[in-house]
């Protein structure tokens, strides 16, 4: 993996780029959030307090997530990390959209997740015009 760094940090990134120490607490704290939220999601779920279409967001954002490093840094691959950075931010408000009329306090809480995800977005998104 820390060959996997050293090639990123070879990357061209545009001048708004974070240092990358930021990453690993914003990430914690974000995870943090995610837990709780999507862990009581799962819980409404199988309570029977929401459907499964309520659901699949969740489970589809979380997915898209956890596949990013992968692309990213596994494979090396920045245009597969934009396309799956794009698909964690769509699925993240398809499912803030959708939980809202249940709970409207995780839609809430996952408001500096959707902040994070589309600054990485854009991030992501020049790295690879950059990079091309």
């Amino acid at each position: 993996m820390k060959q996997a760094y050293s090639w990123y940090s070879q990357l061209i990134k545009p001048s708004f780029a974070p240092p990358s120490w930021i990453f690993g607490p914003v990430w914690t704290v974000l995870y943090v959030l995610i837990a709780i939220s999507y862990g009581y999601v799962g819980y409404l779920f199988f309570t029977k307090k929401i459907s499964f279409a309520v659901l699949l967001p969740f489970i589809l954002n979380l997915i898209f997530n956890f596949s990013f490093t992968y692309f990213q840094f596994g494979l090396r691959n920045n245009y597969l990390a934009a396309i799956d950075i794009l698909l964690v931010l769509g699925t993240l408000i398809w499912a803030m959209i959708v939980i809202f009329p249940f709970v409207k306090w995780i839609a809430y809480i996952n408001i500096p997740y959707l902040l994070w995800v589309s600054f990485a977005t854009v991030l992501q998104l020049t790295v690879t015009w950059l990079n091309k």
